[in-house]
């Protein structure tokens, strides 16, 4: 009698994580992470552009016309599709196009918020009462050195200190980032 059940049992939480699976199975798989196939490395990514003149074209070869050109080092981009040698990217004001894959560096930079209005204060501590050592205006360009779930630390030409994460263009919500 004892295997009967422990088989009955067995079969009936087969048929529950199978309920499960079937239900949660469309969210589980549009949370995948994306692979880049030629890189290996995550899609969607933020990089920063590695030259002060950056070619940005409608599509992944030099025949396809230059839509616009990068002239500041440093920016950051994201990467949302990867083809031979070539990024598609998406800059801070939601343009899209092909950059040749080494116009570009692992280095994370990011912008203070081109969508802010206001001067946002940079603070000396990842704590929202620490200390103010500099209010950034919008699109002030820094290097990240680290992010927590909420908060990064971000150093540009006389400024060293901590944003709100959701201030900033250049990290995702939550992403962690390490020093």
């Amino acid at each position: 009698m004892r295997g009967k059940y422990a088989n009955h049992r067995r079969g009936r939480w087969l048929a529950v994580f199978a309920s499960v699976f079937v239900l949660l199975g469309p969210v589980l798989a549009s949370a995948q992470l994306r692979i880049g196939p030629i890189s290996g490395l995550p899609l969607p990514r933020f990089v920063s552009l590695k030259s002060d003149q950056v070619n940005v074209r409608r599509g992944p070869r030099e025949t396809y016309d230059v839509a616009w050109t990068f002239v500041k080092v440093g920016l950051p981009v994201e990467v949302l599709e990867e083809y031979d040698t070539w990024r598609k990217i998406r800059d801070s004001e939601g343009a899209e196009g092909w950059v040749f894959h080494s116009l570009l560096a692992g280095k994370r930079t990011a912008l203070v918020g081109p969508w802010l209005t206001e001067p946002v204060e940079l603070r000396q501590r990842p704590q929202p009462d620490a200390r103010v050592v500099a209010l950034l205006e919008p699109n002030v360009l820094g290097d990240i050195l680290a992010c927590s779930a909420n908060w990064c630390r971000l150093r540009g030409e006389g400024y060293d200190g901590w944003l709100p994460q959701e201030t900033l263009w250049g990290v995702y919500p939550g992403e962690v980032i390490e020093d």
